[in-house]
């Protein structure tokens, strides 16, 4: 873990340039982004304010963002370089965890934090912190603070990492989305290629993941283009859209009928959202997305009103008299009290109720509106039997139960006059329901709908690694020509490793190469040479030796025998270079590991693993039934040794 403090580092200068945090990192603000990410981040890097390198030991550089100037509001931005030999570790675990590990070392990694301007960092720690993990805290004039706003990394090829990101529930000045937006700015501008995250985020005790993917089928991180990539335990792609749409699509009714027994509040939180929406809301998938949607539309201190009478029947129009409608209303009730709170069929109640109301038109538009609202001091309980698939009712006192806009309990008179909803109750509900519907398989309740549920929602909590690409594995292409200067995009295969099992892993990306439109073979190779050297560790003494299917001399003209535009490999080799082919990829070592779970899993995906002491290899120690909460054994044999030891003959 390396450490750097800062708490030497000198002061900020009056009259040093200010920037904008809203228009930081678009095209001309504070720089015209038009070379490589490498040029983008030394140019942008030569705008900042260097910073005492002798108090953190690598190069540091800072800059000052405005982000309202009444009343002022400003954050830091620190750029810290951290060069490979100042690394305690060569390889990136980050890059192993999301599939990236046959990617080469770079020589350089780019550190970006965002920190509240009335902080003074007493350190900054690269700990690797997943997404929204707790942040490093540090303490000013006797108040705790939460610092990292944010912290982002970028290899010197563009490939980079969401680290964390805190917003206003951890004290941050900046709300979450605000700083997302900076940071999908600062990709975009410096042409990243692809940027990855952990997603391990929660709001007011839910998992966003889960939350979001309930209400929208993606993550809330999929609102800036990052998409699935990568899953723990052997999840993949498809079972994670399978998932994402069996919840989503769970029908409320079936959850009536399944919480109904246990939570009167969840069966109120129903009817409450229920009344306040223009169309039905059928699902899980439809409650969240209303309750979000409608969470972006309630200022945090005003409210809206919601209902709990048989008004709400004649909010839509219909071609019957209130009075009919009331009168409708209460044979139902009457019907349903003589039923003693007992779950009776639809048609039984329609058939009892045909005795005083003879318009069975009338009769099935009270029952229909009727479901799942509150009349007076009773719940009128709608659900669709999962056995027999009819449509049942029951009644149920709920003047004792009710709930009131602060969670607090509410009388009867409360719920037939109205009562106040706020932000702050929207988020009771919200987690009442999220608590209710997937805490009850952790708190000992086993059955087939709360296992179900439970598995689709641990497939989806075990979806965490998320991508977007921003320019991918081929450059940005900007102008071909300009000012005599063409350009071409090169990658390098080494020779010294083409026979070994990693030769499908030994092309970086492409990257641009610029040349005069006179420019010979060698001047490519010198050009090739310097670049690769310089974004590598691997390469420092890369040579390159000749173009793949491409029989030239060093004299030829380059432009006389390919394209612009074209790309081309260059083969070569590396001299004086002591490491192996695998330990210059990001994997190292690892990349040797065996990986064979249970769950399908073949790769290190970041979850705790035990080897075999036999075979050597790896697996899950959830999946092997080693809780979490013990120590890894010192020897474990997994079962299939275990049956090849069972039948060996014992030793004389």
């Amino acid at each position: 873990m390396s450490h750097l403090d800062l708490t030497a580092c000198k002061k900020r200068k009056r009259g040093e340039r200010v920037f904008s945090f809203k228009t930081f990192g678009e095209n001309g603000y504070p720089i015209e982004f038009d070379g490589s990410f490498l040029e983008n981040v030394k140019a942008l890097l030569e705008l900042g304010q260097p910073e005492s390198s002798s108090c953190i030991g690598v190069p540091c550089w800072s800059f000052e963002l405005e982000i309202n100037r009444q009343p002022p509001l400003h954050v830091l931005l620190y750029v810290i370089e951290e060069p490979i030999e100042a690394s305690l570790s060569r390889h990136c675990k980050h890059c192993l965890y999301v599939g990236w590990g046959q990617h080469l070392i770079c020589n350089k990694k780019y550190h970006f934090f965002l920190l509240s301007k009335d902080i003074t960092p007493a350190s900054l720690i690269f700990n690797g912190d997943s997404v929204d993990a707790n942040p490093v805290k540090v303490k000013l004039n006797l108040v705790e603070a939460h610092g990292h706003t944010m912290h982002g990394v970028f290899h010197s090829n563009g490939f980079g990492h969401l680290m964390c990101i805190n917003g206003l529930e951890s004290g941050s000045d900046l709300a979450g989305f605000q700083i997302m937006d900076f940071w999908d700015r600062l990709c975009t501008g410096l042409k990243a290629r692809k940027v990855s995250l952990n997603d391990v985020s929660y709001k007011r005790g839910m998992e966003l993941r889960l939350l979001h993917g309930l209400a929208y089928g993606e993550p809330w991180f999929g609102r800036w283009g990052y998409r699935f990539c990568r899953g723990s335990f052997g999840v993949t792609l498809p079972m994670y859209k399978k998932a994402i749409e069996a919840i989503q699509g769970m029908p409320l009714t079936l959850l009536v009928h399944h919480l109904g027994n246990s939570s009167h509040d969840v069966l109120l939180i129903f009817s409450r959202y229920q009344s306040l929406s223009d169309r039905t809301l059928v699902s899980l998938g439809d409650l969240f997305h209303f309750m979000l949607e409608l969470m972006t539309r309630v200022p945090k201190s005003n409210f809206i009103d919601s209902y709990y009478s048989q008004s709400f029947l004649l909010e839509t129009a219909c071609r019957w008299s209130p009075k009919r409608v009331e009168m409708a209303t209460r044979v139902i009730i009457e019907v349903l009290k003589r039923a003693e709170f007992r779950w009776i069929s639809r048609q039984e109640v329609r058939d009892a109720a045909r005795a005083y109301i003879g318009d069975t038109g009338l009769l099935d538009f009270v029952l229909k509106s009727l479901g799942n609202h509150v009349v007076g001091k009773y719940l009128v309980r709608r659900s669709l039997n999962p056995v027999t698939k009819v449509l049942e009712y029951c009644l149920e006192d709920v003047s004792k139960a009710s709930v009131e806009s602060e969670g607090s309990v509410a009388s009867s008179s409360n719920l037939r006059t109205g009562s106040k909803i706020t932000r702050a109750q929207l988020m009771k509900d919200m987690f009442c329901v999220y608590k209710h519907t997937f805490k009850e398989h952790e708190l000992g309740s086993h059955t087939h709908i709360s296992d179900n549920v439970s598995l689709m929602a641990r497939i989806i909590l075990d979806s965490r690694y998320l991508i977007k690409e921003y320019n991918g594995d081929l450059p940005s292409k900007l102008e071909l020509g300009l000012g005599g200067k063409f350009k071409l995009f090169c990658t390098v295969l080494l020779r010294d490793y083409v026979r070994c099992e990693w030769k499908t892993k030994l092309m970086p990306p492409y990257e641009c190469i610029v040349l005069k439109e006179n420019a010979t073979v060698n001047e490519l190779k010198v050009k090739v040479e310097r670049n690769f050297r310089e974004l590598y560790w691997g390469l420092k003494s890369f040579v390159a030796e000749s173009i793949v299917n491409l029989n030239t001399s060093g004299l030829e003209t380059v432009f006389g025998l390919v394209e612009v535009g074209r790309r081309l490999v260059l083969e070569g080799s590396v001299r004086d270079q002591g490491s192996t082919a695998r330990d210059v990829y990001e994997c190292g070592a690892d990349g040797g590991r065996v990986v064979d779970c249970a769950c399908g899993t073949k790769e290190d995906d970041g979850e705790r693993m035990i080897a075999c002491a036999v075979c050597e290899v790896w697996q899950h120690t959830w999946c092997v039934q080693i809780p979490n909460s013990e120590e890894v054994p010192g020897i474990f044999i997994c079962k299939r040794c275990e049956q090849v030891i069972m039948v060996l003959p014992s030793l004389p």
